[in-house]
């Protein structure tokens, strides 16, 4: 259910070829090419390969399984918010915002683009905020 979840938001449709042309994420699970390069090697997928249904697959997994122990790790509750959270700002992202911490510029822009258009002109000191609040209520 909170796979389902993820994919209907990152990619829509569920395409296994759908591209970000913004950031560059591909897939039915809007992986970053990054990501991709690292899990692939940690997997021994050949990187040219990444883009393969199966190979996305077994990616987000591993994404998934590592997001998972960040979250218990860092004492918050796993939820599709939380999963989510953590999959599309990174565990590290994730828990900043969650913890309160003062947030880097590059998550700032992150949380920016994760909303929808109206609500991306809030102020810096209600962004992570507005961005949990909206989040938490998509993904009840």
């Amino acid at each position: 259910m909170i796979v389902k979840k993820i994919i209907k938001i990152e990619s829509t449709t569920g395409n296994y070829h759908t591209v970000n042309k913004k950031s560059g994420a591909y897939g039915r699970y809007q992986i970053m090419p990054q990501t991709a390069k690292l899990y692939t090697k940690r997997l021994g997928i050949n990187y040219s390969e990444w883009k393969l249904p199966s190979n996305q697959d077994r990616i987000f997994r591993a994404i998934l399984k590592d997001n998972i122990q960040a979250l218990k790790s860092n004492g918050i509750k796993i939820t599709a918010f939380t999963i989510y959270g953590s999959h599309q700002q990174g565990a590290g992202g994730f828990n900043a915002i969650m913890k309160n911490k003062k947030l880097t510029k590059h998550i700032e822009i992150n949380i920016r683009n994760n909303l929808p258009k109206k609500l991306r002109k809030i102020d810096d000191s209600k962004l992570a905020m507005v961005w949990k609040n909206y989040w938490e209520k998509e993904l009840a």
